[in-house]
């Protein structure tokens, strides 16, 4: 089954990489060359991006190592929620995770999910052992290259919200996000000021923890 998901990944990359070559000649019709990698890759999706509160001024107090066990302890507690909200991880960089939803409601629903399962991971734990997720959301158009990465206006917009602009236990959302969730039960939305590059607007979750 790996050996299967190798070839579908460098095969995307493979035929991406083409074109751009394609792309960067004298005379190239960048136009036509846009299209056809939007066909090829162009895929509408909901992406998440995770992050851990504070973590980068853990590292300097406590040490590296203390933080990887941090990251493995994220990864073992989210991990099961992300997939049982329909939720395809595709990657882990340092303490940040890239999580896709074909359902925008679902992602939301998830971003709460797991925010409620660390307040109660966090109970019992020391100050220094808690973990802390700030998350962001976008949703649109993207290019979604195999099962490797994505890229987007709105992949960018989210990657701002959730790993520079939230806070600890905080739910950043895209307009774009807001349009497609504004009928679930039991959460509302607060427009804030910090708009990121590739978003109309942006707002703060508001949800009961």
């Amino acid at each position: 089954m790996s050996t299967k998901r190798n070839i579908v990944v460098s095969a995307s990359e493979d035929r991406l990489q083409k074109l751009i070559e394609e792309r960067l000649k004298p005379g190239a019709d960048k136009g036509k060359i846009d299209e056809r990698i939007w066909d090829l890759f162009g895929e509408d999706w909901c992406v998440m991006f995770t992050d851990l509160s504070g973590f980068s001024r853990g590292v300097a107090k406590f040490g590296i190592i203390h933080f990887l066990q941090t990251i493995f302890e994220s990864e073992r507690i989210l991990t099961p929620i992300i997939e049982e909200h329909d939720g395809i991880l595709l990657k882990v960089e340092g303490d940040s995770f890239l999580i896709i939803f074909r359902n925008v409601k679902k992602s939301i629903q998830c971003a709460i999910a797991m925010q409620r399962e660390l307040k109660e991971y966090n109970k019992i734990k020391s100050d220094e052992e808690k973990v802390l997720l700030c998350v962001g959301l976008g949703y649109g158009r993207m290019l979604r290259i195999g099962d490797s990465d994505v890229f987007g206006a709105e992949v960018n917009a989210a990657s701002k919200l959730g790993e520079d602009t939230a806070n600890a236990w905080e739910i950043l959302i895209t307009k774009a996000v807001k349009d497609q969730a504004s009928d679930i039960s039991d959460i509302s939305f607060e427009e804030i000021s910090d708009v990121p590059p590739g978003a109309e607007k942006a707002y703060r979750v508001l949800y009961k923890l």
